[in-house]
């Protein structure tokens, strides 16, 4: 499964280079005490904060509950609105929403999406090596606590 993942996806990169589309997407700083809840896709190489494209007729705070409860299993309570990005990365024009959220609770168990190849929660002072320059930067402004919300380059 994971090679036709990561075939789907490089098709998709083909698109995106001829189409350029323009695009809304959530992600979310889930954090638990002193850890954050990051996945791994099946089709990419690094560790990322969770989130997705905002559908037609949805808001983005609807986004967020839904890819939270899609992807990981999680019903979220209060969320913060932590910073809005552009990302330009992969011929995308893409425009990023972060939330943070540490009022949430996880399924006990929930069905393994075929995208989702692990999830996990990191020490937000041990995080993985293989981190996705993106998230990494969001939570190191995250951890920084130099004030919200932020705007910038994803």
């Amino acid at each position: 499964m994971k090679p036709l993942m990561r075939l789907l996806y490089q098709l998709d990169r083909l698109r995106l280079y001829i189409t350029r589309p323009i695009t809304v997407g959530v992600r979310l700083i889930l954090t638990n005490d002193q850890s954050i809840l990051l996945i791994k896709h099946t089709y990419q190489q690094h560790w990322y904060l969770p989130g997705g494209g905002v559908k037609k007729g949805e808001t983005l705070e609807q986004t967020a509950r839904r890819e939270m409860a899609e992807e990981v299993g999680a019903k979220l309570g209060r969320l913060r609105l932590f910073g809005v990005y552009t990302n330009f990365y992969e011929y995308k024009n893409d425009h990023v929403i972060v939330f943070s959220c540490d009022d949430f609770t996880l399924a006990d168990e929930m069905d393994q999406k075929y995208e989702i190849e692990s999830l996990r929660f990191f020490d937000l002072d041990n995080l993985p090596g293989d981190l996705s320059p993106g998230s990494k930067r969001r939570i190191q402004e995250y951890t920084s606590g130099d004030g919200l919300p932020i705007a910038g380059v994803w």
